[in-house]
């Protein structure tokens, strides 16, 4: 019998099995991300001073998928807005409710956070997740440009 599916912050004891999840998603993505902003993005996930934060979905034991957000300032609000950063489950969890789990779990702790916002950015050629993202956000209509420094 499978058990159901639980949205939690992460915990120590879940590096490795992140680090499985991280590896996927910067690989889907085809990014390398050097070792040290690794270690730094897991440290701040426990310093309370930092506004970024970490949910992981777990099912039998496993984690198959992970989510982080950001509280930050706003020029048009005066309450905080939450940025989905980065999501991602396995494959085999695609298609299960996860990624709804996960955005929906930072729903949560954006309200509780006095949120009235949240928003993310996905590729364009992401239309797998694309589909699930038109059920449960609007599209902004903005393009992001950025430029590396």
């Amino acid at each position: 019998m499978s058990e159901r599916l639980t949205v939690r912050p992460v915990v120590s004891t879940d590096l490795a099995q992140w680090g499985e999840l991280w590896e996927g998603y910067n690989a889907f993505y085809e990014r390398t991300v050097p070792p040290e902003v690794t270690r730094s993005t897991w440290s701040r996930f426990f310093d309370a001073s930092e506004p970024v934060h970490a949910l992981v979905a777990e099912k039998d034991g496993r984690l198959v998928g992970l989510v982080h957000y950001l509280f930050h300032r706003s020029t048009s609000l005066i309450d905080p807005t939450c940025y989905l950063q980065d999501l991602f489950t396995t494959k085999a969890a695609r298609g299960q409710g996860v990624g709804r789990a996960l955005i929906e779990s930072v729903y949560e702790r954006a309200r509780s956070a006095g949120s009235l916002r949240v928003y993310w950015q996905t590729h364009e050629t992401n239309v797998t997740a694309m589909a699930l993202y038109d059920k449960v956000a609007e599209r902004s209509g903005f393009l992001v440009y950025r430029k590396r420094l």
